[in-house]
């Protein structure tokens, strides 16, 4: 159901003209992101609060047995990394939405691998304190 919303909102886009694989996968992730997002908020819309979509954060470092995190959660969260450093709220929306690897990112954001590296590092550890209450 993800894949098909995604392409159906991909192709809404068709006029944007794709600079290259980078940048389509950039856009993807962001759309990804808004379509797992616009579901929670239905579903909470429509239960009050109960059985909020959660996803697990294993991508981010967290263990299997961590709980799941709830997307909405995530997606403040994220909205709040991007207020404090855009690059890092970047970094982890195209590897953990999009499963993009350290050279890809490093390709759409114009950076060296390294870089993406110590963002990463950085930015999940931010996100797992602030996810856990910290």
């Amino acid at each position: 159901a993800l894949v098909n919303e995604a392409y159906l909102r991909l192709i809404e886009h068709e006029s944007i003209d794709w600079a290259d694989r980078q940048h389509f996968l950039a856009f993807a992730s962001n759309t990804i992101r808004r379509i797992l997002v616009d579901h929670a908020r239905a579903k909470r819309s429509r239960k009050r609060g109960g059985e909020w979509q959660r996803i697990t954060l294993t991508e981010l470092g967290a263990p299997a047995s961590a709980p799941p995190i709830d997307i909405l959660d995530l997606d403040e969260a994220l909205a709040e990394l991007e207020g404090l450093n855009p690059r890092h709220a970047r970094v982890i929306e195209l590897r953990f939405f999009s499963e993009l690897r350290t050279a890809e990112i490093a390709g759409i954001l114009g950076i060296s691998e390294k870089t993406v590296k110590n963002d990463w590092k950085a930015a999940r550890t931010w996100l797992e304190c602030r996810l856990e209450g910290g």
